[in-house]
């Protein structure tokens, strides 16, 4: 049995609410949700003035934050 696109939309929709509910469906596609702009273009913008030591350092833990 070949499905069309839209046949196959309302398939796994439906098999999504089925198995997780209404709630957990919408959550779950909210997951799929596209951006928009061009990530690729965009990164060499925001990482233009970084090397790879620069962004380590970023990526530490502050030492100032309490731990809970």
């Amino acid at each position: 049995m070949e499905m069309n696109p839209v046949d196959i939309r309302k398939k796994g929709i439906e098999a999504l609410n089925n198995a997780l509910g209404p709630v957990g469906m919408v959550r779950f596609l909210h997951q799929f949700e596209s951006g928009s702009g061009d990530y690729t273009k965009e990164r060499h913008i925001w990482l233009k003035d970084k090397d790879i030591d620069s962004i380590l350092e970023e990526m530490k833990p502050d030492k100032n934050l309490k731990k809970k």
